[in-house]
C-alpha cells in the first residue's frame, strides 16, 4: 500500500516531450570517429537503454540546428512500433558520456523536466519502462501495421508520485540491479574474447609454433605446455600445418544433422517442449540458449530433432553461422544444424572453428530470398585437427572460461527477473524500498 505523501500526477505537469529532427537521409553515411552520430530506433535495446556497440551507427554530414545535439544523461523515448502490440513504445535509452556527439532524431521524444524539485530524472528513467507506461501508450497509438504515439499522448499518462527522496531510492534499487546486470555483460564480452584470442593464436595462427621454429619461447605460456607443441611445419591439403596435426573436414568430425518442423506446424505450436529458433539466438545474451520464446505439443517431438543440454548447433537460415550452445532440452526448427559424435575434437573446439569460418560459410550459403547453409555445404569445411595433448590443454582453459560466461548468463537472468518484477512493485507502492533494498543486498 501506497502512503499519503505519494500524489497521483500527470506526466505533463512534470515534464515536455520534445519531438526530434528530420535528419535527411541523403546526408547519411557510415560512422566514423569525430562525427555526429543519429539516433535510430534500431539503436534501442527493446528491454531499455541503448546498444550503439553492437548496432549499425549512421552519421550526419550536414548542418543541422544544435537544439538537438544530446547531452550525456539525456533521456530519449520511442515514438514508433512496428510490431501490432506495441512493445517497445515508450521504451527509454540514456545518452552515454562517451565523449561522442549523438542527434536527437524524428519518431523519438526527449523529456525535458518543467519541475525538477518533484521529479527525479532516474526515476523516470524507471519509470518509462513501466508495464503501466507502456500499456497506456499501445492503448492511446494511431495506426495499425505501425503504431505511433506523440508528446501530448506521453505528457497524458498518469501515476503515482512518491517524494523525491522516495524516488531516488527507487532508481538507486533498480539501477544497483541494472549495473550487476551490466557488468556481467561486459565481464562475459571479455571472456570471450579471451577464449576467440586463444583460439586464434594456438590453432589459426600456430603462434606457439612460430616462436618455436624462430627459437623463441611462446609469449604467455608455461614451459610445459610450450613442449606440446611441434617446432615445425608439414604440408597438407590445407596448406602449411604444425607437424603430426591432421587436415579433416567436418563430416569427417562429426554427424551432421538438420532441425526439422513439424507439418503443419500451427497443429503443434503451444505445447510444453521448448522449440528453439533462429530468434532465440538473436534474444540470447551470449552463446548460450536457455529460454525460448516458443513450445511444441509432444506429439510433434517425433517430427522434428531432439536436441539437450550442451548440444551445439549452427543457425543455417535467415542469421545464419552462428553457433550456439543448447541449455534446454527441446527440439529445434529446421533453421538450424545439429553437431554430434565428434571424433578428434571438443565441442568447444568445433564452437570456435565455425564462429572462424562464420563469415565465410555466409558468403557460401545459397537461397535467393533468405541465405541458407545445409549439411553438405557445412560438412566439406576444412578444419585442422591438433594432436590430442594440446586438446585437452586448450579445453582446460576454454571450458573454464565458458563455464564462467554461461554462469554469468544464469545470474543475469536471474537478477532481471527481480528487477522486472520489482518494478512495478516499487513504483506503486506494494513494496517499500526497506524491503527491497533487503533483497537486492541478497542477490548482489
Amino acid at each position: 500500500m501506497t502512503t499519503e505523501s505519494w500524489h497521483k500526477v500527470r506526466l505533463g505537469d512534470l515534464v515536455n516531450i520534445k519531438h526530434g529532427w528530420a535528419f535527411k537521409g541523403e546526408f547519411f553515411e557510415e560512422y566514423s570517429p569525430g562525427k555526429p552520430i543519429v539516433v535510430n530506433i534500431g539503436n534501442f535495446k527493446y528491454t531499455g537503454g541503448f546498444r550503439f556497440e553492437s548496432t549499425t551507427l549512421k552519421a550526419y554530414t550536414a548542418v543541422y540546428p544544435e537544439e538537438y545535439i544530446l547531452e550525456p544523461g539525456d533521456i530519449l523515448l520511442v515514438m514508433t512500433c512496428q510490431t501490432a502490440g506495441g512493445e517497445i513504445l515508450g521504451i527509454p535509452g540514456r545518452i552515454p558520456n562517451d565523449g561522442r556527439t549523438y542527434l536527437h532524431n524524428q519518431r523519438m521524444g526527449k523529456p525535458i523536466i518543467t519541475a525538477p524539485s518533484r521529479i527525479d530524472k532516474d526515476f523516470l528513467y524507471w519509470l518509462f519502462l513501466s508495464p503501466d507506461f507502456n500499456r497506456e501508450l499501445f492503448l492511446s497509438a494511431s495506426g495499425t501495421k505501425i503504431l505511433h504515439t506523440a508528446p501530448n499522448r506521453i505528457e497524458a499518462f498518469q501515476f503515482l508520485l512518491p517524494p523525491i527522496a522516495e524516488q531516488k531510492a527507487i532508481a538507486h534499487i533498480l539501477g544497483t540491479l541494472d549495473d550487476k546486470i551490466e557488468l556481467n555483460q561486459q565481464m562475459n564480452q571479455t571472456l570471450e574474447a579471451i577464449a576467440r584470442a586463444l583460439f586464434k593464436s594456438w590453432f589459426i595462427d600456430f603462434d606457439p609454433v612460430r616462436a618455436k621454429l624462430d627459437g623463441r619461447q611462446p609469449i604467455g605460456m608455461d614451459a610445459e605446455t610450450a613442449a606440446l607443441f611441434p617446432a615445425e611445419f608439414e604440408d597438407s591439403a590445407l596448406g602449411k600445418i604444425p607437424k603430426g596435426w591432421k587436415a579433416s573436414s567436418i563430416s569427417e568430425i562429426a554427424n551432421v544433422t538438420r532441425g526439422a518442423s513439424p507439418r503443419p506446424i500451427h497443429d503443434y505450436m503451444g505445447g510444453t517442449v521448448p522449440w528453439i529458433k533462429i530468434a532465440d539466438a538473436t534474444s540470447a545474451k551470449g552463446c548460450f540458449i536457455f529460454e525460448t520464446k516458443e513450445t511444441i505439443k509432444s506429439e510433434g517431438v517425433s517430427k522434428s530433432v531432439s536436441v539437450y543440454p550442451g548440444d551445439l548447433i549452427l543457425s543455417n537460415s535467415a542469421t545464419c553461422g552462428v553457433p550456439m550452445f543448447v541449455q534446454v532440452e527441446g527440439c529445434i526448427h529446421d533453421g538450424w544444424l545439429l553437431f554430434r559424435n565428434l571424433k578428434g575434437v571438443s565441442k568447444g573446439y568445433l564452437f570456435h572453428h565455425l564462429s572462424v569460418i562464420s563469415e565465410m560459410l555466409i558468403h557460401l550459403a545459397d537461397g535467393s530470398v533468405q541465405k541458407n547453409l545445409n549439411t553438405k555445404l557445412v560438412g566439406t569445411q576444412s578444419i585442422v585437427l591438433p594432436s590430442e595433448e594440446i586438446l585437452k590443454s586448450f579445453d582446460c582453459m576454454n571450458d573454464g572460461i565458458f563455464e564462467k560466461i554461461r554462469l554469468n548468463i544464469l545470474q543475469t537472468h536471474h537478477l532481471t527477473s527481480i528487477r522486472d518484477a520489482l518494478l512495478p512493485k516499487l513504483l506503486s507502492g506494494e513494496i517499500r524500498v526497506q524491503d527491497a533494498e533487503t533483497v537486492v543486498e541478497a542477490v548482489t
